[in-house]
C-alpha cells in the first residue's frame, strides 16, 4: 500500500498546493478594489518541496507541543509573500488584474494537468490489475 501512496504522492501534493494557491489568487482578484490591500502569492517550488518533505511520515504525527503544527495562513508550511508592486495605485492596493488573471489561469491549467496525470496513473494501475 505504501508503494501506491508513494506513486501518487507527488501529484496529490501538487493538487493540494495548487488548490491553496488558487484561493490566494482568487482572494487577490476579489480584493482588487479594496484600499491598501496587498496582493499575496507563494513560491510554488518552495511550497511543493515543503509539502513533499512533510508527506514522508512515519513518526510525523507525534507532536509534543501544539505550536509544532502548521500555522494557519500557510501553504504547506510556507508563508505567502507579498507581490512586488508593478504599478502604483493611489489607494495603496497592489493588485494588478492582468498579472492576477494570468497567474490564476496558469495555476488552473496546471491543476487540471495534475488531475489528468493522476487519472492516467490510476488507469494504468487498473489496467495492470485487471490484466
Amino acid at each position: 500500500m505504501t508503494k501506491l501512496d508513494d506513486y501518487l504522492r507527488f501529484h496529490e501534493s501538487a493538487l493540494s498546493v495548487r488548490g491553496q494557491r488558487q484561493q490566494l489568487l482568487a482572494s487577490n482578484i476579489a480584493n482588487a478594489d479594496t484600499p491598501n490591500y496587498k496582493a499575496r502569492d507563494i513560491d510554488f517550488g518552495k511550497a511543493m518541496s515543503a509539502a513533499l518533505e512533510k508527506a514522508t511520515p512515519p513518526n510525523s504525527l507525534k507532536k509534543s507541543d501544539s505550536s509544532h503544527l502548521e500555522a494557519k495562513g500557510t501553504v504547506a508550511g510556507v508563508v505567502p509573500g507579498y507581490r512586488q508592486e508593478s504599478q502604483g495605485n493611489v489607494d495603496g492596493n497592489t493588485v494588478n488584474m492582468d498579472e492576477e488573471r494570468n497567474a490564476f489561469t496558469d495555476n488552473a491549467l496546471r491543476y487540471e494537468a495534475s488531475l489528468t496525470m493522476i487519472n492516467m496513473q490510476i488507469k494504468g494501475i487498473l489496467a495492470a490489475i485487471q490484466g
